[in-house]
């Protein structure tokens, strides 16, 4: 929906669906009520999430004609598309495989190229707009600063490849499309500090001299369009995983002149060890689960930190008296601060709205829980009335 501080959506990686006719489905079955009762009679904005076996088969025309219908009758509007994840992501285990392909591989290129395609033909008239991707690999994959140089440099390159793909979009449609990369916890851009030093270092040199041998664009020109169309994909859950404050992550990109595609509103877990620590650490087991990646930063009693690939590893590492604070990379429902013994990131959430309200810089904020199905029992709610009290926590935020 359209508020004052840009679209505000959820996205639809909730709903299962690998198949384009399974996806649909879904959302024609949960659409119609979020909408009715977050937005009657007013346009309703959907955060698209397309699986690479739904992205070939909603590329057919009459597939796409049909969605497109169906969107026009229900007042329904796409304007994000989340293209992080390419296979499976519900009722499977995905852990690391959710970067895979990665950005080395040309199935990345082409399913993130197919769906911009499809994001021109459905995404409404003067309104911008883009697909969200993993942060190049995952860095774990990778033994060597060899390998993870040559996979930084092989990735770079094939992310210029879609950067044509965007010049010709907004060549013959006019609609201004851009790529949002989302740092995560173990990915090659971990956090934000990773994600500008490779913007300035591998990025722009690589990308400038690109444009300029194909396009025979000056150097500004050159930098000017890679700002354009490549952008950050804000994940406040992953911010505040690695401990990063707002401020900081906005004066980062200001010195670069890097704009934000999109807010991902999300919410971490975090454990305050500084009382009951044997308590809240039999807690937080509750949270350790086979499908998706948790990963862990611990802020450690003498202020340092300590990284974990996922909550087993740091499960078994812990030692009580050790650490003070862990970070959770567990996306739990906005609306609620804490959970017992434990904690949320949820004030990391109102903080990053406050200073978009203020000064906006992101054209769209995409409320993206999709745990729902992985949370403890007594944590478990009907889908529709989970996102209905999601966004509407959110509005409630922007209007404060």
């Amino acid at each position: 929906m359209i508020t004052p501080y840009g679209q505000l959506t959820y996205c639809s990686n909730i709903h299962p669906g690998e198949q384009w006719d399974d996806h649909f489905k879904a959302l024609q079955e949960n659409i119609p009520y979020i909408r009715q009762q977050l937005a009657p009679g007013e346009p309703f904005a959907l955060g698209l999430r397309i699986a690479n076996e739904a992205s070939i088969e909603l590329s057919k025309p009459e597939r796409l004609s049909d969605f497109k219908n169906w969107l026009l009758e229900h007042n329904v509007y796409v304007t994000v598309i989340n293209g992080f994840p390419y296979g499976g992501f519900h009722a499977t285990r995905v852990k690391d495989d959710v970067h895979t392909p990665d950005w080395t591989t040309s199935d990345r290129v082409e399913y993130t190229k197919r769906l911009f395609t499809i994001l021109s033909q459905i995404i409404p008239d003067n309104t911008e707009g883009g697909v969200s991707t993993p942060p190049l690999s995952y860095r774990l994959w990778w033994k060597t600063e060899e390998e993870k140089r040559n996979t930084i440099e092989i990735a770079t390159k094939n992310i210029m490849s879609v950067v044509d793909h965007l010049i010709s979009i907004e060549k013959d449609s006019g609609k201004v499309l851009h790529l949002h990369i989302e740092p995560e916890p173990d990915g090659i851009l971990d956090n934000t500090v990773d994600f500008v030093n490779w913007y300035k270092n591998d990025l722009l040199p690589t990308g400038i001299f690109y444009l300029e041998e194909k396009y025979g664009f000056t150097e500004q020109e050159s930098k000017e369009t890679i700002l354009h169309y490549i952008r950050l994909c804000y994940d406040i859950c992953h911010a505040a995983v690695a401990f990063e404050e707002p401020e900081d992550i906005l004066a980062r990109l200001g010195e670069v002149g890097i704009k934000v595609g999109r807010i991902q509103v999300s919410s971490a877990l975090k454990v305050d060890f500084s009382t009951d620590q044997q308590r809240k650490f039999e807690a937080i087991k509750a949270f350790d689960e086979p499908v998706y990646l948790h990963q862990v930063v611990a802020q450690t009693a003498k202020n340092g930190k300590k990284y974990y690939p996922d909550l087993p590893e740091a499960l078994a590492d812990y030692k009580e008296g050790e650490q003070k604070e862990w970070r959770v990379h567990f996306h739990v429902p906005l609306f609620i601060e804490s959970y017992g013994l434990l904690d949320s990131t949820q004030n990391a959430i109102i903080k990053t709205l406050n200073i978009h309200k203020k000064s906006p810089f992101a054209p769209c904020l995409e409320v993206e829980t999709y745990t729902w199905g992985v949370l403890p029992e007594d944590m478990q709610k009907p889908i529709g009335e989970s996102i209905v009290r999601e966004i509407e926590w959110v509005k409630g935020i922007l209007a404060g």
